[in-house]
């Protein structure tokens, strides 16, 4: 279930510049992780890194830079 929300929420992300404005605006991978699980995104870290091929410091860039899955 946490990568299919990964997937999720990377789609709805690209969909929605709003959602990829508000994810954005997270100061580290910590508070990222916070923002998607109160959005109802519950994946971990090492999760997201999984599904996005993507390490923690390039995790710390934009959303709107990491491409599609």
């Amino acid at each position: 279930m946490a990568k299919e929300d990964v997937a999720r929420l990377f789609r709805a992300a690209q969909n929605d510049p709003n959602l990829r404005a508000q994810l954005n605006t997270a100061p580290n991978v910590d508070a990222f992780l916070a923002q998607a699980a109160q959005l109802g995104y519950h994946f971990t870290e090492a999760e997201w890194r999984d599904m996005t091929r993507f390490s923690v410091d390039e995790l710390e860039g934009e959303l709107s830079e990491i491409p599609g899955i």
